[in-house]
């Protein structure tokens, strides 16, 4: 470095005289940055007050950013961090002005003062760090706005600025890049330290459907869960009731740096792109009322029914699950949305009913499978840069219905491909009460008996088939269904049942 570093010269930026602003430096404070090493090489204790927020980069002088990078590896790994031990990691030629690495670690120990303010110092410079970083997306902004090519629409801009914006706003600086194996570890073991507190054991967030969040673990967060069956298998009846589960079992926190946190169920953001709001609130409030949407809609409910529905109604008030009814919304659209729905009200979990309803860019009109390709990736994108789950619907291809076992298989998946691809887990709804109750045959025929009795057997049942995942096995996880609330649950097995008298 050649400049000297000085040490109290009040570098923090303050306001200029107008003829002294021709040029502006990026905000930054050498002595807050100094400061707080120093208390960290005196006093290891101090990391400890800064390591949850403040990262090497966020240092503006490269030199601190390699001390802070060496003395966090050292603390971590229960070793001590001091002028002596770290100076073996830093480049010994490298002159700090006129001082060398050794003598700079002397000094800046020497000098230290109270580890009482050194949370203080690592907000400064972490606010100092943004400011940079919000700088360079204001210049980058303005660069592309005077050189844009003719053919980019100003939509595409915003939606880049909002996009980069949002990752400002969530980590204090984009997320791009190479992180080094310990920080995917130290993640990793946050993960598993939060299943084995969670109660259920569950990594992911749970359902609420037992049978489902064992097979699964929950929804993990980043995963793109394709949700897909055919029409009459209750697909949308399965995500609306686990938007609820998880809405309902909310129970929130708030991070040091003021953002929501779950600690158990999450907010939910639903996509529903076929029904409008209002309809969706009656088939949920209908599920768990459990009086039948038809007879809400034809308005053949008694007072005993009204009592029950206006009981749920001022219980789910307060829910945090948000409906988005807008129809053929694009993914740049969505996208948008869901990243300006986390940062004002928080989001664990994004639900899309359904993909086949959804645009492109538009780059690819006409071209519906290299269309469906593009929604795929960008939900998959989206997926890991909110950290959440995302469960998108979709059709199956009517090939299903030509083959005497209607169970969906992956090919079945319509623009099967790139959803195949794309998707962590794909879980396919099959009823098989649908099938035999729509091929019965003539009452009183021996036909007809054993029609009968293949549908007394199949009632209330239902499979979700788990033809994908990432992260376990696949199979089938057998559930109950009540047509008439398009309620799905657990299917009590037949062990657990109580005694029953002929």
């Amino acid at each position: 470095m050649a400049e000297t570093i000085p040490f109290n010269a009040g570098s923090n930026q303050r306001s200029q005289p107008k003829e002294d602003q021709g040029y502006r430096s990026a905000p930054h404070n050498v002595e807050a940055e100094q400061a707080l090493l120093g208390a960290i090489l005196v006093n290891n204790d101090a990391y400890y007050r800064v390591s949850d927020f403040l990262k090497p980069e966020h240092f503006q002088e490269a030199i601190h950013k390699q001390i802070y990078k060496v003395a966090s590896d050292m603390i971590r790994a229960a070793k001590r961090a001091n002028p002596v031990t770290i100076k073996t990691f830093l480049p010994a030629e490298e002159k700090i002005g006129d001082m060398t690495v050794a003598q700079y670690l002397a000094r800046l120990a020497g000098e230290a003062t109270t580890i009482i303010n050194a949370e203080d110092y690592g907000r400064s410079i972490y606010d100092l760090a943004t400011r940079r970083s919000l700088i360079t997306i204001g210049e980058d902004m303005v660069n592309i706005a005077y050189d844009a090519p003719v053919d980019m629409p100003p939509s595409g801009l915003i939606e880049d600025a909002e996009r980069r914006l949002f990752e400002l706003a969530e980590t204090g600086g984009s997320n791009a890049g190479f992180q080094d194996f310990s920080s995917a570890i130290n993640e990793a073991i946050d993960l598993a330290a939060a299943a084995f507190e969670r109660e259920g054991g569950l990594s992911g967030i749970a359902t609420s459907i037992h049978t489902l969040d064992q097979r699964m673990g929950g929804l993990q967060s980043s995963d793109l869960i394709v949700l897909a069956g055919r029409p009459g298998m209750g697909k949308t009846s399965l995500a609306t009731n686990i938007a609820f589960n998880i809405a309902h079992n909310y129970q929130g926190d708030v991070e040091a740096d003021g953002s929501p946190k779950a600690l158990d169920g999450g907010v939910v953001g639903f996509f529903s792109l076929e029904m409008s709001a209002d309809q969706l609130a009656t088939r949920i409030i209908s599920e768990q009322a459990e009086v039948s949407s038809s007879k809400i809609r034809r308005g053949e409910i008694t007072e005993t029914d009204f009592q029950k529905l206006s009981f749920c109604a001022q219980e789910m008030r307060t829910i945090p699950l948000f409906i988005d009814e807008t129809g053929g919304i694009s993914i740049a659209q969505l996208a948008a949305r869901a990243r300006r729905l986390k940062r004002q009200r928080g989001l664990d979990v994004l639900v899309i009913d359904y993909i086949q309803l959804m645009q492109g860019s538009g780059k690819n009109a006409g071209n519906r499978v290299q269309e469906v390709t593009e929604i795929t990736t960008g939900l998959k994108a989206l997926a890991k840069e909110l950290q959440v789950p995302i469960i998108a619907l979709s059709q199956l291809s009517r090939q299903v219905e030509s083959r005497d076992d209607k169970r969906p298989q992956l090919s079945d998946l319509r623009e099967s491909g790139s959803i195949e691809q794309d998707a962590d887990v794909v879980l396919f709804v099959y009823r098989e009460e649908y099938y035999i109750q729509n091929r019965e045959p003539k009452e009183g025929t021996e036909e007809w008996l054993k029609w009968d009795t293949e549908l007394r057997e199949a009632r209330g049942k239902a499979e979700v088939i788990i033809a994908k995942q990432r992260h376990g096995p696949t199979g089938t996880a057998k559930l109950g269904f009540q047509a008439e609330f398009t309620r799905f649950s657990d299917l009590a097995e037949e062990d657990h049942l109580p005694e029953r008298y002929e």
